[in-house]
């Protein structure tokens, strides 16, 4: 069974700083491409960032330069270093895996940023 913990969320001021955090269990996580996405109110589910197996990584327009995905193969866990927070940044974030074509998904962590 696949399991994806996320954990990290709150309330922040902008120009303030989180860390997400996702656990992972129940797949092959060094081989699986991990991401996060977010989804405000109102709006559609977007992709924030992903760093496939090799450490690769790619960004939204919009946090780049100020969100960093890593991971960490030895602990099953993926992380989202947020910086610079805006009141836009306000969404839930899910934790995504995806491994031989098939995602799963986290539950979410929400994330408030207040001006």
């Amino acid at each position: 069974q696949v399991q994806l913990v996320e954990s990290g969320g709150g309330l922040v001021q902008a120009g303030g700083s989180l860390r997400l955090s996702c656990a992972a269990s129940g797949i092959i996580f060094s081989i699986s491409t991990m991401a996060w996405y977010r989804q405000a109110p109102g709006k559609q589910r977007e992709l924030v960032a992903r760093i496939t197996s090799g450490g690769r990584s790619n960004y939204a327009d919009s946090v780049t330069g100020r969100f960093t995905i890593s991971r960490d193969n030895a602990k099953n866990t993926v992380y989202l270093q947020m910086n610079s927070l805006k009141p836009e940044d306000t969404a839930v974030y899910y934790c995504n895996a995806n491994q031989y074509s098939l995602n799963y998904w986290g539950k979410g962590t929400l994330v408030t940023v207040s001006s």
